[in-house]
C-alpha cells in the first residue's frame, strides 16, 4: 500500500486506544476535567456499567460558547501553552485528546455554561460528527453525556465484560478520585439507584469517614496518621498496622499532587518501611498522598496518565521509606490504635429476657470446668496505688495466663500481652541498636567469589563503591563483565554472596538504593532475638511482667512482634462488658 494521510476520523479512533479502554477510562477523564474547572460538586449518572450512558455534571467554570468547538477539536487545551508549562504542568489533564476521542466512539454531548453568559450552549458528535452549537438551558458549569460507547467499533466493544463488572470498574475508579478530592462532592447512581453521595471533608474526622465509607471501617479503625516534610516534599495521608496486612495489594493508594498513580518505585519505598514488622507474603495497606514540586515529577510519561516519572527517583524512594518506617517505629502503645482481637463467639447476643447466649445444664459443669483450668496457674497481684488517669498505656500486671500471656490493667481495659513475641520484639531492637552502634562488621573472604555479570551492573558497581562499603560489602572489577567479592558483612559471612550480589545489584537498577544487606543482616539477627527470648511457660514474677510492659512502651514496632504477629491486645471496657451483656 501506498504511504498516504489517515482519515481524521481513523485518526481520533486509534488515539482512543490509548485514552478509551473501557467505560471507567470515559469517567476518568470526564471527572479529571471536571476537577481542573474548579468544580465543588461532581454527579455522575450511569446506566449498564456505563456502556448505554455515562452522564457527569459539574458546577464548575465552565466553557466559553465560543471556544466549545475547539474543546471537541485534536490536541486543543487551555491548561498548557508551551514546554515550560508542559515540565510543570499541575493539572490532571492537559493531553486535549480526552474529548476528541471518546466523540470518536460514542454518541456524545456537551452542554456547559460560563458565570457571565446569558445561556447554555449545546454540541452534539455522533461518532466524530460535530453539529452545530445551539443555546439550551443549563445551570454554570458543563455536562457531558456520552451514549452507546463502542457503538460504531463492534471490535472494541466485544472486548468489554459483563455489565456488572464495568460498573465494578466505574465504582473503583470514583472512589479513587474521591480519596483524591476530600474538598469535592460527589453524587454517584447507577440504573437510577443511588450508589454514594459523599460531601465535602474538611477536617481530619470527616476525611477518615470518608475514607471509612470507601475502603471500610476497619482500615480506618487499623491504620496510624503520618504528616511529614522535608527536602520540599510532603507526605500525609493513613498506613495500616502490620497487624492489619492484606494477602494482596488491592488496599493501596498513592496520590501525587491530587493525581492517582501507579508506581514502583512507590509502592516499594512504603513496602520497605514494613520490612521489620510484616509477614513474608503479606501487603500493607495505605492511603497516601505526596506533595512536591510539579517541576520536579514528569506526568507525562503515560498516554492514560496513570504513571509518573520523577527527576530525583532515588530522594523520591528515601523520604517516602524513612517517613513510613519512623511512623511505624514512633507508634507505641500510648499513641497507636490497638492491635484489633479477634471477636469470641459468644452465641445470639438478644434480650436478658431470652435463651438464647445461654449455656444449657448440662453444658454448665464442664463449661465452668474449663474455665478453672485456664485461670489454676494464675496468680493475682495487687494493683499499685496510682491516681485515677496516671496508668501507663499498657497498665499494670495483674496475672499470668499459661505461662504464656500477660494480663494487664489498663485504665480502659484489659490488655493481654504475647510475652515471648513481646520479648523477642524487645530483643531485637537491643541487637540492631547494637550492631548499628559498632558499625558493620566486615568479614574476609578466605576464598574471594568471582560472579558474571553484564556490562552495565558491573558499571554500577563501580559508581557504588561506597554505598556498598558502608553496607560491609567490599566488590571490584576484574573485567567488563565480572566482579570479585573480597568482604561480606560479618552476621552473613554464611550466606549464598553471589546471590546476595545479584538481589543488591537489581534493586540498584530498578529503585537507585538497596536494602537488601541490611533486611539480611536484621534476618539474622531477628532469629538470634527469638533464641534469646523468654520461652513459653516461664513463670514470671509480678515485677518482671511490669518490667515487660514498661520495656514494651519504650520499644519502637513494639506492637508486632519480628515476624509480624501482634505482641498485646486490649479489650475495652464497652467491649467486655458487651461480652456479658451488661447493660441490656
Amino acid at each position: 500500500m501506498p504511504i498516504r494521510q489517515l482519515p481524521s476520523t481513523l485518526i481520533d479512533q486509534i488515539a482512543a486506544g490509548e485514552v478509551v479502554e473501557r467505560p471507567a477510562s470515559v469517567l476518568k477523564e470526564l471527572v479529571e476535567n471536571a476537577l481542573d474547572a474548579g468544580a465543588a460538586v461532581i454527579e455522575v449518572d450511569a446506566e449498564a456499567g456505563g456502556t448505554r450512558l455515562l452522564r457527569v455534571r459539574d458546577d464548575g467554570a465552565g466553557i466559553p460558547a465560543d471556544e466549545i468547538p475547539l474543546a471537541l477539536s485534536r490536541h486543543a487545551t487551555s491548561k498548557i501553552s508551551s514546554l515550560q508549562e508542559l515540565e510543570q504542568v499541575a493539572s490532571l489533564g492537559f493531553r486535549g485528546e480526552a474529548l476528541p476521542s471518546i466523540a470518536s466512539v460514542s454518541r456524545l454531548s456537551l452542554i456547559s455554561r460560563t458565570a457571565d453568559a446569558p445561556h447554555a450552549t449545546l454540541v452534539r458528535v455522533e461518532g466524530g460528527v460535530r453539529s452545530e452549537p445551539e443555546p439550551a438551558a443549563h445551570a454554570g458549569g458543563t455536562t457531558i453525556e456520552v451514549r452507546d460507547l463502542f457503538y460504531n467499533t463492534p471490535a472494541r466493544r466485544k472486548f468489554l465484560r459483563a455489565e456488572r463488572t464495568e460498573a465494578g470498574h466505574l465504582d473503583t475508579v470514583l472512589k479513587r478520585i474521591a480519596l483524591s478530592r476530600f474538598g469535592v462532592a460527589f453524587r454517584y447512581r447507577h440504573d437510577g439507584r443511588a450508589v454514594c453521595d459523599l460531601r465535602p471533608a474538611l477536617d481530619r474526622a470527616s476525611q477518615e469517614a470518608r475514607i471509612a465509607a470507601l475502603v471500610g471501617e476497619q482500615f480506618v479503625e487499623a491504620s496510624l496518621h503520618l504528616e511529614r516534610e522535608a527536602a520540599g516534599m510532603r507526605l500525609s495521608g493513613w498506613i495500616g498496622l502490620p497487624t492489619a496486612s492484606r494477602s494482596q495489594p488491592d488496599l493501596q493508594h498513592m496520590f501525587v499532587n491530587g493525581r492517582m498513580v501507579k508506581d514502583r518505585s512507590l509502592a516499594h519505598g512504603v513496602r520497605l518501611g514494613y520490612q521489620d514488622v510484616l509477614y513474608h507474603g503479606r501487603h500493607p495497606s495505605f492511603v497516601l498522598y505526596l506533595e512536591l514540586d510539579p517541576a520536579r515529577v514528569d506526568v507525562n510519561a503515560h498516554p492514560a496518565k496513570h504513571e509518573v516519572r520523577f527527576r530525583d527517583q532515588r530522594s523520591v524512594h528515601d523520604f517516602v521509606f524513612r517517613t513510613v518506617e519512623a511512623a511505624l517505629a514512633s507508634a507505641g502503645p500510648d499513641n497507636a490504635p490497638a492491635p484489633l482481637p479477634a471477636r469470641p463467639m459468644i452465641g445470639s447476643t438478644g434480650g436478658m429476657g431470652g435463651s438464647a447466649g445461654r449455656l444449657a445444664l448440662g453444658e454448665a459443669s464442664p463449661a465452668y470446668a474449663t474455665l478453672s483450668r485456664a485461670f489454676q496457674d494464675t496468680r493475682a497481684v495487687p494493683m499499685p496505688e496510682a491516681q485515677a488517669g496516671e496508668a501507663p498505656p499498657l497498665g499494670y500486671a495483674i496475672a499470668q495466663l499459661h505461662g504464656v500471656f500477660v494480663l494487664a490493667q489498663a485504665a480502659d481495659g484489659l490488655v493481654i500481652v504475647d510475652m515471648h513475641a513481646a520479648h523477642e520484639r524487645i530483643t531485637y531492637e537491643k541487637l540492631k541498636r547494637a550492631h548499628d552502634a559498632g558499625g558493620v562488621g566486615a568479614q574476609p573472604l578466605l576464598v574471594p567469589v568471582s560472579v558474571a555479570v553484564s556490562e552495565r551492573e558491573a558499571d554500577l558497581v563501580e559508581g557504588a563503591q561506597e554505598q556498598l562499603a558502608a553496607l560491609g560489602l567490599q566488590v571490584e572489577r576484574t573485567a567488563p563483565e565480572r566482579l570479585r567479592i573480597r568482604e561480606v558483612p560479618a552476621v552473613l559471612r554464611d550466606a549464598d554472596v553471589e546471590a546476595l550480589l545479584r538481589d543488591v545489584l537489581s534493586d540498584l537498577m530498578e529503585h537507585g538504593v538497596s536494602q537488601r544487606l541490611e533486611a539480611e543482616v536484621n534476618e539474622v539477627l531477628s532469629t538470634m532475638a527469638c533464641h534469646g527470648s523468654v520461652r513459653a511457660n516461664r513463670k514470671l514474677t509480678p515485677p518482671e511482667m511490669d518490667a515487660l510492659l514498661r520495656e514494651m512502651e519504650a520499644t519502637e514496632r513494639s506492637g508486632q512482634c519480628n515476624h509480624g504477629r501482634p505482641t498485646w491486645v486490649k479489650l475495652s471496657l464497652a467491649e467486655l462488658d458487651g461480652l456479658f451483656l451488661r447493660g441490656r
